[in-house]
């Protein structure tokens, strides 16, 4: 089997197609989940805080106090960037919040099968013909049975 070939084959079977797909909704997942963090939730926890930004937290590494971290970072200074880590957390929390919502959902959907019912009727050993569990006799043939 040629190289192409074999890689061919893998691409086009269901598992990978499906999880491609999976990866490209869940990146469009991931910036959502980070606009809703950055653009809703965050101001709405700096305005709780009396206007704290965690993404401008940081430490800067040479001692100096700097008024932001960008400027921290024009003047090469190496920073600790703990509010941007701090709504990385925050991101994570909320989309396995979500995942776990969605998938306590669909598992709630996927009701278990009901048990078939138990047979009414069983096969007769000599025509084959389905007969009632509780026939001693063969309607089709005439034949004997022993009841089920």
């Amino acid at each position: 089997m040629s190289f192409v070939k074999e890689f061919r084959d893998f691409a086009v079977r269901g598992n990978v197609v499906d999880m491609a797909v999976g990866i490209i909704i869940g990146g469009a997942f991931g910036k959502i989940v980070a606009s809703m963090v950055g653009d809703i939730l965050m101001p709405v926890i700096g305005l709780v805080t009396g206007g704290l930004d965690f993404k401008g937290m940081f430490y800067a590494l040479d001692g100096q106090t700097y008024d932001s971290l960008e400027k921290a970072q024009a003047a090469g200074v190496g920073t600790l960037n703990y509010g941007t880590f701090v709504t990385a957390v925050i991101d994570f929390v909320i989309i396995a919040f979500v995942i776990f919502v969605m998938i306590r959902q669909m598992n709630k959907l996927k009701k278990a099968a009901p048990p078939p019912p138990p047979p009414n009727s069983h096969d007769c050993p000599k025509c084959l013909m389905a007969i009632p569990l509780k026939a001693t006799r063969c309607g089709h043939c005439t034949s004997e049975v022993k009841p089920a």
